[in-house]
């Protein structure tokens, strides 16, 4: 890849990683309307490394708060907010674990089409636009319960069919289950962090059996420009997201959707 390539695709990753707006059908894009070849797996683990240092570094507050409460609390009857927010990301994550080892082959064979991709951008972008219309956004994420972290991490496995969008299946689930956005936001981005590294330690564990030749600046450059815009993303979302809504959002889904299927059908 040259250096332009490289910058827009890992902008492209750091940026999609955490809105609500499908990852997967801008990845196809760069390939449908410029002819660039497919990144490669070296690459794939990179910008992961810098989308999970953005994340991490961004909420490395909360994450102290919620680790040192875990282990002083977390096993004991009287759980404080963070031992259980902790508890919470951890029992949210399971399900995609679960769904994503049992689908994972038949997902990539069967459902990694630009034709899913652009039906389950337009589904699922209405229905964020349906779960931020409609629901009461008054809870905040200090007073969340089991039941709703067990949903949110439901939605969450529904995010292995391509174009659903990881952040954007969450932040539904929560906005549904009366979360507020930034609340929504918040936890979403958090329950990225397992996801995120689990999805880049299988691609390592990948990259490392197949003695694939690395181009290390490609890499570097890579991580570096993911981290930014990761970075940049989750700081104006949450500073944005309760002035203005997800409406936004939902159109450009709409807008990228319809692109998708032009790419289809015309």
């Amino acid at each position: 890849m040259s250096l332009f390539e490289i910058i827009i695709l890992a902008l492209i990753q750091g940026v999609t990683e955490f809105l609500p707006i499908s990852s997967s059908a801008h990845l196809l894009l760069p390939a449908e309307l410029l002819g660039w070849v497919s990144q490669g797996l070296a690459f794939d683990v990179a910008v992961h490394v810098g989308s999970l240092l953005a994340v991490m570094i961004y909420f490395r507050h909360d994450i102290a708060q919620m680790a040192g409460a875990w282990v002083s609390k977390g096993f004991s009857k009287q759980q404080t907010t963070d031992s259980k927010l902790a508890w919470f990301v951890i029992i949210a994550t399971i399900p995609a674990v679960v769904f994503g080892f049992l689908l994972k082959d038949w997902i990539e064979l069967n459902a990694r089409t630009m034709l899913v991709v652009a039906c389950t951008t337009i589904i699922f972008g209405l229905l964020l636009w349906y779960a931020d219309k409609a629901a009461k956004h008054t809870q905040k994420l200090e007073t969340m319960t089991l039941r709703q972290a067990v949903i949110i991490g439901l939605a969450q496995a529904v995010a292995l069919i391509p174009g659903t969008s990881r952040s954007g299946i969450t932040m539904t689930a929560a906005l549904m289950l009366g979360l507020d956005r930034e609340s929504s936001a918040r936890f979403s981005f958090l329950l990225s962090i397992p996801v995120i590294l689990g999805a880049g330690a299988l691609a390592t564990l990948e990259l490392v059996e197949s003695n694939t030749a690395v181009d290390w600046s490609a890499l570097f450059y890579g991580a570096a420009f993911s981290f930014v815009s990761a970075y940049l993303c989750i700081y104006l979302f949450l500073s944005w997201i309760s002035r203005i809504g997800m409406l936004p959002f939902v159109i450009y889904r709409l807008l990228l959707g319809a692109v998708l299927l032009w790419f289809v059908f015309g």
